[in-house]
């Protein structure tokens, strides 16, 4: 790090080392901090906006605050970079989701300043009511829990239950609401529209700065008289903006808004917060992407930019391609909605809060009435496609895999149970990369595979991905699951005539004399490289491609059974429940015993973060590892044969 570019920055290594400086040098740190998110993101692709638009709340958290005695919780986490440089990161930023370097989300096994692993929106009031009390259970009378939560996290139903009983508990706990109006793209629904009602009340602002400079000239202090001020304000509050404050009528105090790009102010808040007991609620007005000119402007492209850019002029760098690229398995999902909705006026989409991410976008903006953002509510979103489903609507619920977890109850009690034909499209499947253990999504596979009435499919390819939305969407198919991961696939020619897919079908892709690979999903083009490989190397394997992991095709399965020696099942899910439990099952159910099987999947262990490749080759489920087990397999066999 360059001391002279960064005076401040670069002395400091911890929060005591921030709390030493003036009060007047936090400007200039929040300046240094802002650039020096800008320098290291802009050769490190990485989440962007967020965190720029936090730097002077983050500054101020940590300055008045006594982390980590104090503790911090920053919900989801994509916020959290400034955080981690004034918490010694600095130094290891350049590190960041890089394989072994440090994590793009707070993680409590890196550092005791990060105080509960995030990744997932909505925990951090929860979590930190949960502090709060222990605290206050452990003596720690004079410890402090913070959450910071935005409005596009405010929307899930977990922040209003943790709020709920935060308010039955007045617990000390400071809730500060960081105001952004995005989450990744714009937030939705009447929460979203209630917090800007407030923000953008100029009347209210005027009235409540002159009341407050008046009652200051009055000198008023003392409990009760800070009482009377809050009922003062609030009142003025609901009579100006005509509305009884949310957070008031849960029996939180709410303050704000409040400008969060004031870095003086924020500590004189903060500061006065920090002395006043029970839960309370701080609105802080900030701008996501703060501080770089494009991504102010275009907040959703720059949430996370997805590559390296030009600090000066945020030109993209882009490494060209001589030949054409796959589309993108989410684009393939967005054209192909489209198409099937024109052709059936019963398919409507549904997403929580990620139409760009999961290309819903695309609909939305061809059919504006039949594509709805639920925000960040997952539960809501699959029981709102039950409603749809049992009226006679086609719900397409566009979910991440690793927030489908979320909804589990959901799907089994509101969909499966009623046996209504909602089609799960869980995109982000497999291992994600970059973003690590809390967003891998490996575990859809499993917990799936054990809900009755549920048909579970993942393509090979993008023109597979085509061909099962088609079928899903026909009639009577009851809940249909398919699953595929992010980016490009292997197909450059896509989009041709649909075709339906036999429910429970698998495929023989190549025959082979004593070994086969059995696979589900895109990770089963490897494979078919692996394949050509060994057979340009004098082994002939097979290949089959399940496509169904529920109903799975028996018949497929007992004529590779009756036909080879080994077997080899691979999956880019976790292999306890997935692929490879369904084909040992089912062996054993029909007496198959004497095959020898490996099993390759996503070991009972988080993985971390790092590349794609990175993670396939840690876990084993690099083309190498499959080559080496092919041959080890194949020459076990050829030895079994040998002593038989």
């Amino acid at each position: 790090m360059e001391e002279a570019a960064y005076p401040l920055l670069s002395k400091i290594n911890s929060p005591h080392d921030l709390r030493r400086l003036s009060e007047n040098e936090l400007t200039q740190v929040c300046q240094e901090l802002r650039d020096f998110i800008i320098d290291a993101v802009s050769c490190n692709p990485a989440h962007f906006g967020a965190s720029l638009g936090v730097v002077e709340l983050t500054v101020a958290l940590h300055y008045i605050f006594n982390t980590p005695d104090d503790k911090l919780v920053w919900d989801v986490g994509h916020q959290a970079y400034g955080h981690k440089i004034l918490t010694g990161r600095r130094d290891s930023f350049h590190t960041n989701r890089k394989y072994k370097g440090i994590s793009g989300f707070p993680n409590i096994f890196e550092s005791e300043y990060d105080a509960f692993t995030v990744g997932h929106s909505s925990t951090s009031i929860s979590a930190a009511l949960g502090m709060a009390i222990a605290f206050k259970k452990q003596g720690f009378t004079n410890r402090h829990a913070v959450a910071v939560i935005g409005d596009g996290a405010m929307t899930a139903g977990l922040a209003f239950e943790g709020l709920n009983n935060l308010a039955a508990s007045q617990a000390n706990v400071l809730v500060i609401l960081n105001d952004n109006n995005m989450a990744i793209d714009p937030n939705v629904g009447g929460l979203s529209e209630y917090l800007v009602d407030i923000a953008t009340s100029k009347t209210y602002n005027r009235v409540r700065r002159e009341l407050l400079k008046g009652l200051g000239k009055l000198k008023i202090t003392g409990p009760r008289s800070r009482e009377m001020i809050v009922k003062i304000n609030n009142s003025i509050k609901a009579l100006l903006t005509r509305q009884t404050n949310i957070f008031e009528g849960l029996n939180v105090r709410y303050f704000g808004p409040v400008d969060g790009h004031d870095v003086m102010h924020l500590t004189s808040i903060l500061s006065d917060l920090k002395a006043l007991p029970g839960p309370k609620v701080l609105h802080v007005i900030t701008k996501k992407g703060k501080g770089f000119k494009l991504a102010e402007e275009n907040q959703t492209a720059w949430h996370a930019p997805g590559g390296k850019f030009d600090k000066t002029t945020g030109q993209m760098i882009d490494i060209p391609s001589l030949h054409p690229k796959p589309p993108r398995f989410q684009d393939v999902f967005g054209h192909t909605i489209v198409e099937l909705a024109r052709l059936n006026e019963k398919i409507v989409g549904i997403t929580p809060a990620m139409p760009t991410g999961c290309s819903l976008n695309i609909m939305m903006e061809e059919m504006p009435d039949r594509a709805f953002d639920v925000g960040i509510a997952e539960q809501h979103a699959v029981t709102f496609s039950a409603g749809l489903a049992i009226s006679g609507m086609v719900p397409f619920c566009n979910i991440y895999s690793s927030f489908m977890q979320r909804a589990f109850d959901q799907v089994i009690h509101d969909v499966a149970l009623q046996n209504l034909n909602v089609v799960f499209c869980l995109d982000r499947g497999g291992l994600v990369g970059a973003d690590g253990a809390t967003h891998h999504g490996v575990y859809d596979l499993s917990f799936l595979r054990s809900v009755p009435n549920l048909i579970l499919a993942s393509p090979m390819d993008e023109l597979e991905l085509r061909n099962l939305m088609y079928t899903a969407q026909l009639p009577n198919q009851g809940p249909f699951a398919i699953r595929y991961p992010r980016g490009i696939g292997s197909i450059v020619e896509w989009q041709k005539p649909f075709e339906e897919i036999k429910i429970g079908s698998g495929r023989k892709l190549k025959e082979g004399n004593q070994i086969a690979f059995i696979s589900v999903g895109p990770i089963g083009a490897k494979v078919a490289r692996v394949c050509n490989q060994l057979e340009k190397e004098g082994l002939l394997v097979g290949h089959y491609d399940m496509r169904f992991i529920k109903p799975i095709d028996e018949e497929l399965l007992k004529s590779v059974c009756q036909k080879y020696k080994g077997l080899i099942t691979v999956e880019d899910g976790t292999i306890i429940g997935g692929l490879g439990s369904a084909v040992l099952e089912f062996m054993a159910e029909k007496g198959y015993d004497n095959i020898l099987v490996k099993r390759l999947g996503v070991p009972d262990r988080f993985v971390e973060h790092g590349s794609q490749m990175e993670l396939y080759r840690e876990i084993g489920l690099d083309m190498d590892n499959m080559r080496r087990q092919a041959d080890l397999l194949n020459e076990q066999c050829t030895l079994r044969c040998i002593r038989e």
